[in-house]
């Protein structure tokens, strides 16, 4: 298959290499999540599970952020040619691609990891982070739940109350806390991010394939029977519903102007 034509994403193999890297590329906005990007998770997936000799994918980001979140202003101004339905759920089909793509995925997190990004890397199946990350989850203070399936991804990853309150309560936390709370498998030293994350691809890729998918399958099969994420196609309706809404609209001005000054 060929590797496809990408604007905001690149994927970096060299030949016949068991490691790629898939590279969120909007750095001059942290990553921010676009429709056109989010687009183009699931093509980029379907290239990485068509390559064979791919056994591991690092997921990162370009410039100092892992991901700034949803796109808002993006999404509210964007022509996409699509439906707002189709465009809100962008999201919902790229996290979805990330969690069943045939490698395994490694998401190595710097700067900031915030809303969207946060699930994105969430769907990933093993985490690594600087250890002067920073996340946050701020949907609700812009007037928008968190959709793309966050929800059910964060209550098998943290449990129900821890995620009620970072939802809720959109206060950040870092690195030390996410690893505290399991979100996280180790942190690291920004500076030895990248090649820790490698080198971690690397030991899963030297390992067979029929175990290593096998397992993937099995962990994936059994989470969704702890938290599914069958219904979060639900979550497109839901999101295009708060953007319509007077007092959500209103939050999403407030907060975005705030962050402004």
């Amino acid at each position: 298959m060929r590797k496809p034509r990408l604007a905001t994403i690149k994927l970096i193999h060299p030949t016949d290499a068991p490691v790629a890297t898939l590279l969120l590329n909007r750095p001059d906005r942290l990553n921010a999540l676009s429709a056109e990007l989010l687009a183009e998770v699931p093509a980029a997936c379907d290239w990485l599970t068509a390559t064979a000799t791919i056994k591991a994918v690092v997921v990162r980001g370009a410039g100092r952020a892992f991901s700034a979140g949803f796109d808002l202003g993006d999404f509210t101004g964007l022509d996409t040619g699509m439906s707002s339905r189709e465009t809100a759920d962008l999201g919902r089909l790229a996290a979805e691609a990330l969690t069943n793509v045939r490698p395994l995925t490694v998401a190595a997190i710097h700067g900031h990891c915030v809303g969207g990004g946060l699930v994105l890397a969430a769907a990933c199946d093993l985490r690594l982070a600087a250890d002067d990350a920073s996340f946050s989850i701020p949907e609700v203070d812009l007037g928008i739940p968190l959709a793309w399936g966050g929800i059910p991804r964060l209550v098998r990853e943290l449990g129900p109350a821890i995620t009620k309150e970072l939802v809720l309560t959109c206060r950040p936390f870092g690195a030390a806390e996410a690893l505290q709370l399991r979100f996280l498998n180790r942190a690291v030293p920004e500076e030895q991010l990248i090649a820790a994350a490698e080198v971690l691809a690397a030991d899963l890729a030297s390992k067979p394939g029929f175990a290593l998918r096998a397992t993937k399958t099995h962990v994936n099969a059994v989470m969704d029977e702890i938290a599914g994420v069958a219904r979060n196609a639900n979550d497109a309706d839901t999101l295009v519903a708060a953007l319509l809404d007077s007092e959500s609209r209103e939050a999403s001005r407030a907060y975005l102007q705030a962050r402004n000054r």
